[in-house]
């Protein structure tokens, strides 16, 4: 069977399966480790430190995985329309985080993908990633002509738009890789301009340590008094530089059931959270990549959109 039938049988495979985008790209080293490095250097990731601790792997997907030639990154829809929500004071949730793990999701569904790889090339060998792994996920799914680099540092899609979550499959085989995506921002900064902590620094540069996203889930210590106020009333993460794409207007809904929203309003009330205890956190965001927060930071945000509301 030639690479080309091959590729094909893939992503034939990868639609089934519920993946809404699929191409192949080459597991060439990425163009921006230079970049990457100064940026990390300059101490914009913050408390990131974990990007740093496996750089190589990061930049070159045959450091992470010897012996690999192409790689099959897959993405999926998460948007999902929202209700008015109710009365008082609520605190914002990122889309991404409404419905169930996406890391759970998209795991399950690249393993299939893999055994169906491996039916087809039984000596293929693979390897399936998600963002927790050590790789550039945006830049190889670029190349393989899912989506361009947005001047928010998102993947856009021309007809899904940027709620994209996505995966990769590494593997030995070597197969013919998709033409990369062309850049579609154009002379358009509405992302930049609405970033209320100026978090977008200028196109394509994200200084993390200034992001909503940053701040409510991987900041751990207390969040400067400068910043809070710009935070609004975002509990955890962001989609403001999402909200106001251009790209985002005609966006479809999310297919897959795992990803309907377990709070329809994209939000939680804020009273509620300051009274949580541990059991009531568990049981509520069981499931949920809102997880990844433990209770006392969620409860800190929480306390930051309630003395917002009383600023409003």
């Amino acid at each position: 069977m030639t690479g080309f039938a091959i590729a094909h049988q893939i992503k034939r495979r990868a639609k089934e399966l519920g993946f809404d985008l699929v191409g192949i790209a080459g597991a060439q080293a990425s163009n921006y480790a230079d970049y990457f490095r100064t940026w990390l250097a300059a101490g914009q990731a913050g408390e990131m430190a974990y990007l740093d601790k496996r750089f190589d792997e990061r930049v070159d997907p045959q450091t992470y995985f010897p012996g690999a030639r192409s790689v099959i990154c897959v993405a999926m829809n998460y948007f999902v329309p929202l209700e008015p929500p109710p009365f008082g004071v609520n605190g914002r949730v990122a889309r991404y985080a409404l419905g169930d793990d996406y890391h759970d999701v998209l795991k399950t569904k690249l393993h299939q993908l893999a055994d169906r790889i491996r039916e087809i090339a039984p000596d293929a060998q693979t390897k399936a990633a998600v963002d927790t792994a050590p790789v550039s996920e945006k830049e190889l799914a670029a190349r393989a002509g899912i989506g361009w680099l947005g001047k928010n540092s998102c993947l856009i899609n021309p007809k899904i738009g940027s709620w994209l979550l996505l995966g990769e499959i590494l593997t030995t085989l070597e197969l013919p890789a998709d033409a990369a995506a062309t850049d579609h921002c154009g002379t358009c900064t509405r992302c930049i301009d609405a970033c209320p902590t100026q978090a977008i620094t200028a196109p394509y540069q994200l200084d993390a340590r200034r992001c909503i996203s940053y701040l409510t889930i991987e900041h751990r210590g207390e969040i400067s008094e400068e910043l809070q106020p710009l935070m609004h009333d975002w509990v955890y993460g962001c989609d403001i530089c999402q909200d106001v794409c251009p790209h985002n207007r005609k966006a479809p809904p999310a297919t897959a059931s795992e990803f309907q929203p377990r709070f329809s309003s994209g939000t939680l009330p804020i009273d509620d959270v300051l009274n949580w205890d541990e059991q009531t956190f568990r049981t509520a965001l069981r499931g949920s990549a809102m997880k990844r927060v433990k209770l006392p930071i969620l409860k800190r945000n929480a306390a930051i959109v309630a003395a917002n509301s009383k600023r409003a």
